[in-house]
């Protein structure tokens, strides 16, 4: 049996999302680790400073005999999903992929990515 000490969570792979500071550098967060997020001026600074609010975050856990959750599951998604879209909307994508001379599928993953990057979503 694993004892789940300090070593054995900092050995395990928690997504991290990154995105700019609107004063400028990165914001760089655990999401499986509720508040654990920290920021840099450069993204390799930032990169490091997560693994320090990391070890801060789990030891603060270990020491109050709190919870650590685990990473997420992320074998548990297919990448397929159907939405339903009003007309005008579908119409609206559609003109945007061939503007772009990009498949449909292609430009909604493209927009999503794009607006879900810079944003927090819990």
């Amino acid at each position: 049996m694993t004892t789940k000490n300090i070593d054995y969570y900092m050995n395990l792979e928690y997504p991290v999302v990154f995105y700019p500071a609107k004063e400028g550098g990165y914001v760089i967060e655990i999401p499986d680790l509720p508040g654990c997020i920290t920021q840099g001026d450069e993204m390799p600074d930032a990169v490091k400073m997560i693994q320090d609010a990391k070890r801060a975050w789990i030891e603060a856990r270990l020491e109050d005999g709190l919870p650590i959750p685990e990473p997420g599951d992320r074998d548990n998604f297919s990448g397929k999903f159907n939405v339903r879209v009003p007309k005008s909307l579908h119409k609206a994508l559609v003109e945007g992929a061939k503007r772009e001379n990009v498949s449909l599928n292609q430009y909604i993953i493209y927009q999503l990515s794009k607006n879900l990057g810079h944003k927090r979503y819990d």
